[in-house]
């Protein structure tokens, strides 16, 4: 005889809601195919994919921080290297 099943949540293991990059990834295609046809807008697109992660980032640290703290740091020294990296390439 087995365990019972857990009901199914919808969460990932990351803390992230399962429709956060989905929803990311659906404008991030709408914005550059409004970018093809404007190619003014298509750094608005551009710069939407790259947010994404760091969104998601953000979110785990931010939502993650009472449930899981190692997590929630691991998140924030993320976007902590990149903005190091974002600096550092400025002197570059």
């Amino acid at each position: 005889m087995s365990a019972p099943e857990r009901p199914a949540t919808h969460q990932e293991l990351a803390g992230l809601p399962h429709w956060l990059y989905p929803a990311g990834f659906w404008v991030g295609v709408a914005l550059l195919a409004v970018g093809v046809l404007l190619p003014d807008v298509s750094v608005v697109g551009v710069v939407w994919v790259a947010a994404v992660p760091v969104l998601a980032a953000l979110w785990v640290a931010v939502a993650g921080w009472r449930l899981d703290r190692r997590l929630s740091v691991a998140a924030l020294l993320a976007l902590g290297g990149l903005v190091l990296v974002v600096v550092v390439k400025q002197f570059i």
